[in-house]
This record gives C-alpha cells, sequence and structure tokens, in this order.
C-alpha cells in the first residue's frame, strides 16, 4: 500500500520514486511523486488518461514530453500540465538523470499504479509487463489509460475479452507482492 515518504526504487536502473502525497493522503484528490530516472528512453507505450490530468515540474536535468504528435524538452524550472485525454509519454531522453515533481489529479489508485509498474519492472518485466498484463492493468485500475497508438475500438474489444481471461493465469491489475493488497 503507498505511504506517504515511501520510497520505490528499481534495482536495475536505480530510478527512483517518492511519494510526496498519496491518494489516501488528499482524500483522492491527488498523487505527488518526486521521480529521479537515470533509464533512457521510454518506460511505457505512449498513453492518455481518460479521468486524470498530470503535471510535471523539472528539479534537475532535462525531461522528455511527447504530446500533440511532437517532441520537447523540458529542464531545471519548468512545468508542463497534461489534460486527461491527451496522448502523451514522458521519459528522460539524456544521458543523465532528471529529477521531477509528478502530480496526478484526481489521484484514484495511480500510486498503487507506479508501484506496480515498478514492482514488474524489478522483476524483469519492462514496459508494464508486457501485452497482457498492459490490458489487466488498463481493465482493472480507476485510473483508466488507453494507448495512444492502438485504435480505441480495438482497446475495447481487448479489454472486455483478454483481462478476465488472464486473471484465471494470475495476472492482477496490483499484486499483494507489490502493494500488500490485490485487485
Amino acid at each position: 500500500m503507498p505511504t506517504n515518504g515511501q520510497l520505490l526504487t528499481n534495482p536495475m536502473t536505480g530510478d527512483t520514486y517518492a511519494y510526496l502525497e498519496t491518494s489516501s493522503d488528499s482524500e483522492g484528490a491527488r498523487v505527488v511523486i518526486k521521480a529521479t530516472v537515470k533509464s533512457q528512453g521510454q518506460l511505457v507505450p505512449n498513453h492518455f488518461h481518460t479521468e486524470q490530468d498530470e503535471t510535471f515540474e523539472i528539479i534537475d536535468g532535462q525531461l522528455t514530453i511527447w504530446a500533440d504528435g511532437a517532441t520537447k524538452v523540458l529542464s531545471a524550472g519548468e512545468r508542463i500540465t497534461l489534460p486527461k485525454n491527451k496522448p502523451h509519454n514522458h521519459y528522460n531522453g539524456h544521458s543523465v538523470p532528471v529529477t521531477y515533481i509528478h502530480t496526478v489529479t484526481p489521484g484514484l489508485d495511480f500510486d498503487y499504479l507506479i508501484e506496480n509498474l515498478v514492482g514488474l519492472a524489478a522483476d524483469g518485466k519492462k514496459g508494464g509487463g508486457g501485452l497482457v498484463q498492459q490490458l489487466v492493468t488498463l481493465r482493472y485500475l480507476e485510473s483508466k489509460s488507453l494507448l495512444a497508438d492502438v485504435p480505441v475500438a480495438v482497446q475495447k474489444i481487448l479489454l472486455m475479452t483478454i483481462p478476465p481471461i488472464a486473471r484465471l493465469f494470475g495476472y492482477r491489475a496490483i499484486y499483494k507482492k507489490y502493494s500488500g493488497v490485490e485487485r
């Protein structure tokens, strides 16, 4: 279960995520995370959130943002808010670490999502654990996201069929191993 002050570290990359405010701390209003990302390149596929806005405030280094079909680089002191339903991605595109404050509103269960993505990555399952894992995560979390590069109609069909079957084989959106609860 995410807690204020908790530090998640991916032992494979050294990337860290510290909860400054969890969804439960803010009664669901927001999740605030201080991230230091050493690894280069996209960690998750291009996506969009259907219920949440994301704000990134760069503290040190440079954060690459893909949005509106274009890529831009933000430096220390810069800030951007990506509204819900806007396809995007964010990642470290440079050889030095980037540190930023990541705020998601409303919080919903986004803190659990991060906890499980870091856990999966630490277990060697990069990019969210593959397509089947991504579909289970997308279907069963409150923090609804969709993939930007797959037609929504196709995703809806996949989300209705594959995740219920995958759960029979042990796939979960939130794993007890990483969060102390299972969903």
